[in-house]
């Protein structure tokens, strides 16, 4: 597994799995698994986490040990993609189909929905991108503005 994960992450993974493991047997509770994710700022439903521990042949009762708690953590973030949110929620707002969207239709998503960005970090999410020419729907740009957004 740490061919997938860099090595900070495995430490802020053991950090906070070393948190919940009351016993310090190396081992945490099956129930607890979604509260460790989550605070590790995965997202998974309770059905994502039932699968996950099926997937280990483990049921709610069980405890993991750390190898299979990082398996199911680059598990859950292969599937979680933001890359690929971000991109369906664009494919959303071109209600045209046109293949873009325009700065003008991207700064109201951006300060509105979800986790808001106040106006300020809305218009710096944007600077640099012309109002005029829409923002084509392309993974080099979507990279763009998720960089834009974690920069401030």
């Amino acid at each position: 597994m740490a061919k997938f994960l860099s090595q900070d992450q495995i430490n802020e993974f053991k950090e906070c799995f070393s948190l919940y493991d009351k016993e310090q047997r190396g081992r945490i509770k099956a129930n607890d698994l979604i509260v460790v994710m989550r605070c590790l700022g995965a997202s998974p439903t309770p059905g994502e986490v039932g699968r996950h521990l099926q997937d280990h042949k483990l049921d709610r009762r069980a405890e993991l040990d750390f190898s299979t708690f990082l398996t199911i953590m680059h598990k859950q973030m292969q599937q979680e993609a933001p890359q690929k949110e971000i991109l369906l929620a664009m494919l959303m707002t071109d209600k045209e189909k046109k293949g873009y969207i325009t700065a003008e239709e991207l700064r109201p998503k951006l300060t509105r929905l979800g986790e808001r960005l106040t106006d300020k970090e809305g218009k710096y999410s944007m600077s640099g991108m012309h109002r005029r020419i829409g923002l084509q729907l392309k993974p080099f740009q979507i990279n763009r503005i998720t960089a834009n957004l974690s920069a401030s």
